[in-house]
């Protein structure tokens, strides 16, 4: 089972859509083989050194990163979530950033951010009215093996979050 990975004080809260059977059974986040997650992190600059996803609690520590989701159901695909799912993970998240206050909640996937915000249109990259009100919201490309995007492309995206941070 996957299990979210939240504290007071987070950096970026990473928020993606629901467990994969991979990081349900090894209970880490952005666990199947082809999710490229990890790799980006480390090439956009968000870790010096490229994790393995059981490494994802030592994050917390080391870099002030949580994770969490929209939908905690497992399936194989995001595009097998109802959106009943999404409307119920929508009110949760909310909860989960209010109670939280992570600098940054970080929208791993436009298909994660469009149920949360209610938008159908919106850019990758920081957003200009944020849900709620306190929190910074940035949208990345989904990091799954089935996205289609150039990994430089993503790592790009993703740099903008490690600017951020050091401008901090």
């Amino acid at each position: 089972m996957v299990v979210d990975s939240l504290d007071t004080g987070l950096r970026i809260l990473f928020i993606g859509f629901n467990p994969s059977p991979a990081s349900e059974t090894s209970g880490h986040p952005y666990a199947h083989r082809s999710n490229r997650f990890y790799r980006i992190l480390y090439e956009s600059g968000l870790t010096p050194v490229l994790h393995a996803p059981a490494e994802h609690r030592d994050m917390r520590s080391l870099y002030g990163y949580g994770f969490t989701n929209i939908v905690a159901r497992t399936t194989r695909r995001a595009d097998e979530l109802s959106t009943e799912e999404y409307a119920a993970g929508r009110q949760l998240v909310i909860e989960k950033l209010e109670r939280y206050q992570p600098f940054i909640a970080c929208f791993v996937g436009k298909g994660v951010y469009r149920p949360y915000a209610r938008k159908s249109q919106f850019p990758y990259g920081f957003q200009t009215i944020p849900v709620v009100n306190s929190i910074r919201e940035f949208v990345g490309p989904a990091t799954s093996g089935l996205v289609r995007m150039p990994l430089t492309e993503q790592v790009a995206i993703y740099r903008q979050l490690a600017d951020a941070l050091e401008a901090d």
